[in-house]
């Protein structure tokens, strides 16, 4: 059937931010679909709050709203755009949850729009638990059992009647938020309760615990005419109880029989039909008795989700984009295998190698949160590795995370425990979970007992088992490592970074041992079809083998100039999702200039690693013996002109020292200039000559001079270790004992680094610079963004906002100057961000990055300007026009504020007060003509419930006493109702400011954190500084994260949201397209 004639415009719904649970998936699949259906010649509108997706560029839709995905403001856009259709299906729980919150009152009932993928009905039976249940059960099918529990619910007479462990799995929450394990009567009430406030319907599921059974994962295709093919099987190697974004994948499913798997996959097509999904990708989760075999239906997700981002970059087959176009009618025997070029959709993907999936966590950041993982996902990236067998899968995807140990090494902390308590930690579900293992069976713990207290498959553990024997025979030949276990070790997957930690032999005589050998890495090709037609697409692997012949390595290079790109890795806080859009940016740009482009990436989320992203993508880790294989690669036909590190954030970089030693070129900004931004004392004497002044520093090496050197600088200090990422282990110390717990806390991690001191520079605006440079000094200032928050935040949870709002000229003019100067000085070719402190009239800077920034794709979108386009044009030799070098961003005729989203709702126990250390996943964008409609807009888009606001809850430290009471009064002259404790309270009153006193936790019931919890307050503000007041008003942040009540912990932030409430009393919300906005 082809394309639908009767629809012509449709509206795709984005997923928003990069939160835990919907990630830059969506920006994948999002972007696809977008493509695929301009291409066949419909007019396409996007909304999407998220200005760092490759989705939200103007080229992807014709109308591009960068607006918050609320059910109103959709509305204002349907009634604007008028589209035919709705897809849903691209946008994640996000988009399906607006589909079905406009059902709910009948939006759909009597207009004409068309729901694409999946219907309202199909969404609803597919997300609620009752109805799921009740639908397979008409199938034959078995659900855990399982009880709906809500807020009416006597839970004091159900905890008699359940059987523990028992799991919970709210309605409608992401990644599995509020849901968990509950292992007896005493955590029952309370985990319930949380479960059900957490739930948007106030529901949770309460169902049968599956801890110790085997989960799987299909990933199915349906197009109307019940056409199905499985696109890939995917099995977690951690057993039932564990998110399955949390868990180890691997593809395809390898302990299942034969039996087993036909049992699923029609189990699974049987599934889509019954649910309803006529068109487009779902995802089924079983789980398997491994004693028995019975087989439960966990769930199934009526769209395309975080593992058919996996399975396409698994298989090479483009799930989103034929979803896309099935949704429009196709089916999938008319559609081309874009790999193959010569077999349809229709034909089932075969791979003839293994995949590994493992996440990234970023525990470290969340301090009170145990690193223990349940079936609530918190994990925030994630990276995939190819090979050919399970050992080298698996070794590969461990040189890929990024952590800093080599393998299945074990980390210092646990170097020294005890066996008894290494097998306690057997039994907790943890992220390093698989180096404990490794750790057992180096002990000669018995393979039986591990899988006893794992329940990890016994065929997993005999593969680990085979790494440490390779592991413990390479110790043990030391200097004297022979050819042929060298052979081995690599055939296996081992690196020879690993080899070289083992053996202790120099990693520069391992690469003599095999140049002496002429033992060469080769490349394998992704290609849906097992090899069994040619590849007409370059998406490559590599692998070892001893023996090779002209049809080993199927890499091919050609006779072309190349640029090669590097990627950025797994997503993780600090550099996220932004730096990929810097890549396909760059990449785009590279192409159009002529040049081959060639990316490395390991990230399956991302659309850097789509198969027509670039004329060659090698899936490999983004270490340095990885890329240099490649690099030679290339280099026997046709000339790699260079390497890019600056696109693909501070992941690149770690290796470009590397690059230069063996002399391989890179592009850009000299790896003098990157070492200079980062060398504490070569910066120094960079801005004394540039004539910028720092706050007062010092620099210690290791910890034994950090409190003697701390103690001579004034006292707010912070410290951090030199190149870091995302402000990692950045603290602000308000005295020496501060200092010595810091030691004490990171005591691994600082012993060997060089420990940063600066004064910190107390009540300062923080201003963030983007700025290019071409090879004839030529300069063009992208964007000047002032932070809503004062500096001591860091910049990447900071709102922001273009053009600055409370600058002056004079200070705009200075900054503009020292920037001009500094990028001269350093020769920065492309791209550098630099972030500045003002106090008093007076300007700082703080820090400068060589690189691209995380605010670059913000900058383009608010602007309208492909900066990074721009940047890989300067990188080979083009220069600046007149009009970009006289741009002047300040004249703007509107306002765009990037916000910050977080994940704190994933962290219990954890204080939400921020500071330098970055804690943030994800951003939104507000524009608007009026400062304070963006700013709120970027609230809303952020998730903050402001609507229908009535009573504030307000309770500030000292120094800003004086501050809130304007802010105070602003609210109740516009008819809030004020909240306050007593310190707060009294000041008010002095100020003629009455207010309704309430007490603080310590002093009694009732109290604040009971009125939040019974919903009498609306909003909080409260700002605390001192140890121990951050310790007595924890529980009153802690609870508005918990409950989704608006909370506000810097003044500034406050008095524009009251500014922003009274404008939009008077001032409806419009919005409008950024094409619109754009001059440029």
């Amino acid at each position: 059937m082809p394309a639908r004639k009767d629809i012509s415009k449709i509206l795709v719904i984005g997923s928003g931010p990069i939160i835990i649970g919907q990630a830059c998936e969506f920006d994948y699949s999002g972007s696809q679909a977008c493509k695929a259906l301009k291409k066949e010649g419909y007019e396409v509108v996007l909304i999407n709050s998220n200005p760092a997706t490759i989705m939200t560029d103007p080229e992807f839709a014709d109308k591009t709203y960068i607006e918050p995905i609320d059910k109103e403001i959709v509305k204002k856009i349907i009634d604007k755009e008028k589209p035919d259709a709705i897809l849903p299906t691209m946008g994640g729980q996000t988009a399906l949850n607006i589909i079905r919150e406009l059902n709910k009152e009948n939006y759909f009932k009597n207009c004409s729009i068309k729901i694409l993928g999946a219907s309202p009905r199909s969404i609803d039976v597919a997300e609620d638990r009752k109805l799921f249940a009740e639908a397979m059960s008409e199938i034959g099918l078995e659900t855990p059992f399982s009880i709906i529990v809500d807020d009416k619910s006597d839970l004091n007479k159900i905890v008699n009647e359940v059987s523990f462990p028992l799991i919970l799995r709210p309605f409608y929450t992401l990644g599995g938020t509020g849901g968990g394990i509950v292992y007896d009567k005493d955590e029952f009430i309370s985990k319930v309760k949380n479960a059900i406030d957490l739930s948007p319907v106030s529901k949770t599921l309460v169902e049968e615990s599956l801890i110790g059974w085997k989960e799987f994962e299909f990933e199915v295709v349906r197009d109307n005419l019940d056409n199905s093919i499985i696109v890939c099987s995917i099995e977690n190697l951690d057993p039932m109880g564990v998110h399955t974004g949390d868990s180890i994948t691997i593809a395809p499913a390898l302990t299942l029989t034969d039996k087993e798997y036909q049992k699923l996959r029609n189990q699974s097509i049987a599934i889509l039909r019954k649910i309803g999904v006529e068109t487009g990708g779902s995802n089924v989760q079983f789980a398997v008795n491994p004693e028995n075999g019975r087989i439960l239906i966990i769930e199934m997700n009526p769209r395309v989700s975080r593992s058919s981002a996996l399975a396409s970059k698994a298989t090479g087959f483009p799930i989103a984009k034929i979803a896309a176009l099935l949704a429009v009618g196709y089916t999938l025997d008319e559609l081309e295998n874009d790999i193959t070029k010569v077999t349809p959709a229709s034909f089932e993907p075969v791979i003839d190698y293994i995949v590994t999936k493992i996440p990234k966590f970023n525990f470290e950041k969340f301090q009170g949160t145990p690193s223990e993982l349940n079936t609530a996902m918190k994990s925030v990236g994630e990276i995939m590795s190819i090979g050919r067998t399970f050992k080298e899968s698996l070794l590969k995807a461990f040189y890929s995370i990024e952590s800093d140990n080599f393998g299945l090494d074990i980390s210092h902390e646990l170097l020294n425990i005890k066996d008894e308590n290494l097998k306690n930690l057997l039994t907790k579900q943890r992220p390093d979970r698989l180096l404990i293992v490794a750790e057992a069976i180096r002990r000669k713990i018995p393979l039986t007992e591990i899988n006893e207290l794992t329940y990890i498959d016994m065929f997993f553990l005999r593969e680990i088992n085979e790494i440490i024997k390779i592991e413990q025979q390479l110790v043990k030949a030391g200097s004297s490592l022979e050819k042929n276990l060298f052979i081995f070790a690599k055939k296996i997957g081992f690196s020879n970074d690993h080899i070289s930690n083992l053996t202790k032999i120099s990693i520069n005589e391992i690469y003599d041992l095999q140049e002496k050998n002429n033992l060469k890495t080769v490349f394998k090709r992704v290609d849906t079809c097992g090899n069994e037609f040619d590849s007409s697409t370059a998406y490559l692997y590599s692998t070892f083998i001893s023996e090779t012949n002209e049809f080993s390595c199927e890499s091919r290079p050609a006779n072309k100039k190349k640029i090669i790109i590097l990627g950025s890795g797994p997503n993780r806080i600090g550099q996220g999702i932004e730096f990929d859009y810097c890549c396909v940016q760059a990449v785009k740009s590279f192409q159009k200039l002529g040049y081959e482009t060639i990316m490395i990436n390991c990230n399956p989320e991302t659309v850097s690693t789509d198969y027509d992203t670039s004329d060659k993508l090698y899936f490999e880790p983004l270490d340095f013996e990885y890329v240099k294989n490649i690099i030679d690669k290339e280099n026997e036909k046709g000339v790699v002109e260079g390497v890019i590190v600056q696109f693909g954030g501070q992941t690149p970089l770690r290796i470009a020292n590397k690059l230069k030693e063996y002399g391989y070129k890179i592009l850009g900004t000299s790896f003098e200039a990157i070492d200079i931004s980062e060398d504490r004392e070569r910066f120094q004497k960079l801005i004394q000559k540039v004539g910028l002044k720092q706050p007062k520093s010092d620099i210690s090496l290791g910890t034994k001079e950090l409190v003697t050197k701390s103690s001579k600088l004034k006292f707010p200090i912070l410290l951090r270790p030199s190149y870091v990422l995302g402000g990692r282990m950045m603290e602000k110390m308000a005295n020496l004992d501060d200092v010595q717990d810091y030691i004490d806390q990171n005591y691994w991690a600082l012993e060997n680094n060089v420990i940063l001191i600066d004064e910190f520079l107390q009540n300062a605006k923080e201003v963030d610079v983007d700025v290019l440079r071409d090879n004839q000094g030529n300069t063009m200032i992208a964007g000047i963004m002032e932070h809503i928050e004062e500096a001591g935040i860091h910049s990447g949870d900071s709102a922001c906002s273009i053009p600055p709002f409370s600058l002056n000229n004079n200070i705009i003019s200075d900054i503009k100057k020292f920037s001009i100067s500094l990028v001269n000085e350093l020769k920065i070719l492309g791209l550098m961000n630099i972030q500045y402190a003002i106090k008093d009239d007076e300007i700082f800077i703080l820090e400068a990055n060589p690189r691209a920034s995380r605010t670059i794709p913000f900058l383009a979108k608010a602007i309208g300007i492909p900066f990074i386009k721009i940047a890989a044009e300067l990188i080979v030799g083009k220069t600046l026009t007149e009009e970009y070098q006289n741009f002047d961003n300040n004249t703007l005729p509107y306002f765009a504020i990037k916000e910050a989203v977080f994940p704190f709702n994933k962290f219990p126990n954890t204080d939400v007060i921020l500071g330098p250390e970055m804690k943030s996943t994800g951003e939104v964008m507000g524009i608007d003509e009026d400062f304070y409609l963006a700013y709120f807009k970027s609230q809303i888009g952020a998730g903050q419930k402001l609507n229908d606001l009535k009573n504030i809850f307000i309770s500030v430290k000292n120094e800003d006493k004086q501050s809130i009471s304007e802010i105070a009064k602003s609210f109740i002259e516009n008819g809030y109702n004020l909240y306050t404790t007593k310190g707060t309270h009294d000041f008010l009153l002095k100020e003629g400011i009455s207010s309704n006193l309430v007490n603080k936790v310590a002093e009694g019931s009732p109290h604040v954190v009971e009125y939040i919890k019974q919903n009498k307050i609306d909003l909080v503000i409260n700002t605390t500084e001192k140890k121990q007041a951050i310790i007595d008003s924890f529980t009153i942040r802690r609870t508005s994260v918990d409950l989704n009540i608006p909370y506000y912990t810097n003044l500034r932030s406050a008095e524009i949201l009251i500014k922003s409430l009274i404008t939009l009393k008077n001032k409806p919300i419009s919005v409008k397209p950024i094409q619109n906005h754009h001059s440029f």
